[in-house]
């Protein structure tokens, strides 16, 4: 077992508190305009910003730092094709019995159904796969924890980053989901937990006015 040594906390940075409340709400105001996309261009988006965009995903907190995540990105157009046949097969068994009405109505507003034509549509997917084992050196194969809290902490700053660099997104989660190890030639033992659509709208995208609707900060905090 390696030992590890403290090492100097110096990457923080102490702003002025004018300054904390300024980058603050100007982050704020960057993530307010991000919104689901399902209707994307085949406008391209650099490689570059989905590496940078997946370098800060992975700056995330995990448990014991094992960082228990992998992206597979999909550029290929024929492997897009497959994750779209694999996704409308599930999505034909949700809504035509598989889903419970209750949450059939529930996504009503949103105006889904099980042609996804995004996964296609847009120039980059990136698969999220969750790992049970591994751990933060080259090599390692140990029990890793927290797993789905990591991974979904990754998820959400993956999906911060891109927005602030441009790139509309959409959170697309098919179940079961294990046709995209095969796909993405993944282990077994890795479990998918999200595609992540990435690209720019289409001209004439549109969005349901229910996803417009936000709860206010009464709602989603309390101050003890």
């Amino acid at each position: 077992m390696p030992v590890y040594k403290p090492v100097p906390f110096t990457d923080f940075i102490d702003f002025a508190d004018d300054e904390m409340s300024v980058r603050a709400r100007t982050f704020y105001e960057d993530l307010r305009r991000r919104h689901s996309c399902r209707y994307f261009s085949d406008a391209d988006i650099p490689r570059s910003v989905i590496e940078d965009a997946i370098r800060a995903a992975g700056t995330a907190p995990s448990g014991a730092n094992h960082q228990p995540w992998h992206f597979a990105v999909i550029r290929s157009p024929e492997k897009k094709q497959e994750i779209r046949s694999g996704a409308e097969e599930e999505e034909r068994e949700f809504y035509a019995g598989k889903a419970p009405q209750e949450w059939l109505d529930a996504l009503a507003p949103l105006g889904t159904d099980d042609v996804k034509e995004h996964l296609t549509d847009a120039p980059w997917l990136i698969v999220v796969f969750g790992q049970r084992r591994g751990g933060a050196l080259p090599g390692e194969n140990r029990q890793n924890y927290y797993v789905p809290e990591s991974v979904g902490i990754a998820c959400g700053m993956l999906i911060a980053a891109l927005t602030y660099a441009g790139v509309a997104t959409l959170t697309h989660t098919p179940s079961p989901m294990k046709f995209l190890n095969q796909i993405c030639d993944r282990p077994r033992d890795e479990r998918p937990l999200m595609i992540i659509v990435c690209g720019k709208p289409a001209d004439t995208a549109t969005m349901p006015e229910h996803a417009t609707i936000k709860k206010s900060l009464e709602r989603i905090a309390s101050w003890l």
